[in-house]
């Protein structure tokens, strides 16, 4: 399985989820690929924001060696599944989408639900997190 983790500027939602969901597949001893893309290109190159990496380390998972990265259109021939956190990432990615086929591998990692972007607030990595936490357990279970 092969998924692919999408948010704004790839330094606070979606490299929390990447950690997320390769440290909760690798306690469940599956082989997943998981990475994770940005739609905007701001912080190409660069690592996931301190206070995510803080938050992160906090749980026991090491997301500091993420580098962020920009969304592809190659990025729907590699990976089986592409979750974005909000509407406007789902937009962005969706209005990529080659297909019917590349569209639905786009979901929101909630379901229905965004997660909220926590840049402008330092209080919001926590419950975050375990937003993203949440989710990908969720997506444990129907694997």
């Amino acid at each position: 399985m092969k998924i692919l983790m999408v948010c704004l500027g790839n330094i606070c939602r979606s490299p929390l989820a990447h950690g997320i969901m390769e440290h909760l597949a690798k306690e469940q001893g599956l082989d997943w690929e998981i990475e994770s893309a940005g739609t905007g290109n701001w912080h190409i190159g660069e690592g996931p924001d301190r206070r995510s990496t803080r938050t992160a380390q906090e749980h026991g998972i090491d997301i500091s060696g993420q580098i962020c990265r920009l969304f592809r259109i190659s990025d729907f021939d590699y990976y089986d599944h592409i979750f974005v956190m909000d509407k406007s990432n789902l937009a962005d990615i969706l209005a990529m989408a080659r297909n019917d086929e590349d569209r639905k591998k786009v979901k929101l990692l909630l379901g229905d639900k965004i997660v909220p972007d926590p840049y402008y607030d330092d209080a919001q990595f926590e419950p975050v997190f375990l937003m993203i936490e949440k989710g990908c357990k969720e997506i444990l279970k129907d694997k």
